[in-house]
């Protein structure tokens, strides 16, 4: 497993969640002189984007997003992007959570899948980072974030050996590999089967610096070529016509990782599993209290503790230290999202979702007995963040406070 893997995951994911976020918030968009209160405008769409990009490419966060560490489980992962997804005016209730999570998760899947070699997923990285500084061009500072980062990049995996890139391929893929939710999208376009596994592509270009298949050559001890022999290979390939740019600014050549609800098109998800029904899957959230869902996921258990509960939960509290879900105040209390059609589809999921899928967590009173786990009260203290901008307007009112000023 390689401690380098963290910052890939987390950025490739991210940028897969803005791309449905920004599909579904086009597909709802009101004209600002028409649009009610409740109702979402361009001006809305924009700014929860903006929220969530600060947030994701905060200083303090990307610095301990970078440091060698192993990759966490999934339920802590998720209950970032939980946190992350509600650094807005926004609002998810837990079925349309579930559904944005899926989507991310099956998209960023079969990218890591179709990478030709190994270090093709800094481009897929690349190509996300690139449509994120497409939806803050209005924005120089939020730019300067994601440049940042680019350079973060570039400075730790830039010389990276092929056989690192190799160890970072195989630990995403062991993530994702019980994962085999449908997605409409993979299915109408013939990538994904019935059962939710994914169609690998027999044609197209071969990776960089290889040759196309078709033929064998035999050497002898002295490296000269003494025969060949050709064969069928059985598909349709042809040469890359050049490597993909790994620089700042460049033609990444590589398609994965490019936003592919540019095109409006409904998407939905099911899922799939043995001796389970194909249920229907997609969910939305209120923005719960963050410490609910760490003591659910790693304190629940007090009798039998897991051994990485600690490291798990320090885990979390230095990566979202800053992170602050606001909660909704004054007379518009937060615009909700919802990734379904109708609502009765959203409860529907909601009702249907397998147990093992299911990311719902019980409430538990964090401050109790605060005596006995000192170490966690301390940590809860931090989460605290003093002198938080105020922002105008009404609907400014139920903005999250920025982790740190830009």
């Amino acid at each position: 497993m390689s401690v380098r893997t963290l910052p890939l995951l987390f950025l490739n994911l991210g940028g897969e969640m803005l791309y449905i976020l920004d599909q579904r918030l086009r597909a709802q968009n009101i004209p600002g002189d028409k649009a009610r209160r409740d109702e979402w405008t361009e001006v809305d769409r924009k700014r929860v984007l903006n929220d969530i990009i600060s947030t994701m490419f905060n200083r303090k966060f990307m610095e301990e997003l970078f440091k060698p560490q192993e990759l966490y489980s999934k339920k802590a992962l998720r209950t970032v992007y939980d946190r992350l997804a509600h650094a807005s005016i926004m609002r998810l209730n837990q079925a349309s959570m579930d559904k944005l999570y899926d989507l991310m998760t099956m998209a960023l899947k079969y990218q890591v899948l179709l990478c030709p070699r190994p270090k093709d997923v800094l481009l897929v990285t690349f190509n996300h980072l690139d449509a994120i500084k497409g939806f803050i061009q209005d924005s120089p500072a939020l730019l300067h974030l994601v440049d940042e980062t680019f350079r973060q990049l570039l400075d730790i995996y830039g010389d990276l050996p092929a056989g690192e890139f190799h160890r970072i391929r195989q630990t995403l893929l062991t993530f994702f590999q019980d994962l085999h939710i449908r997605v409409s999208i993979f299915l109408k376009d013939r990538v994904q089967n019935s059962n939710g596994r994914f169609v690998l592509p027999v044609s197209g270009p071969v990776p960089w610096g290889t040759e196309v298949p078709g033929l064998i050559r035999t050497f002898n001890t002295k490296g000269e070529e003494v025969k060949r022999v050709e064969f069928q290979h059985g598909g349709n390939y042809v040469a890359a016509p050049k490597e993909g740019s790994f620089e700042l600014y460049g033609d990444r050549v590589l398609k994965l990782g490019t936003n592919m609800y540019s095109v409006n098109r409904p998407v939905e998800t099911q899922i799939s599993g043995p001796s389970k029904n194909l249920a229907s899957q997609t969910q939305d959230i209120g923005a719960p209290s963050l410490w609910l869902k760490i003591m659910k996921l790693f304190l629940q258990q007090s009798i039998a503790p897991n051994p990485l509960a600690k490291e798990e939960l320090n885990f979390l509290a230095r990566l979202m230290g800053g992170m602050e879900i606001k909660k909704p105040s004054g007379p518009e209390s937060g615009f909700r999202l919802n990734l379904f059609t109708t609502d009765e589809e959203e409860e529907q999921a909601a009702l249907s979702r397998p147990e093992e899928l299911s990311y719902e967590v019980v409430n538990i009173q964090a401050t109790q007995d605060q005596q006995r786990n000192k170490e966690l009260a301390r940590i809860m203290g931090e989460f605290e963040i003093m002198d938080q901008p105020r922002w105008s307007g009404s609907k400014g009112d139920d903005l999250l406070a920025m982790m740190d000023e830009l």
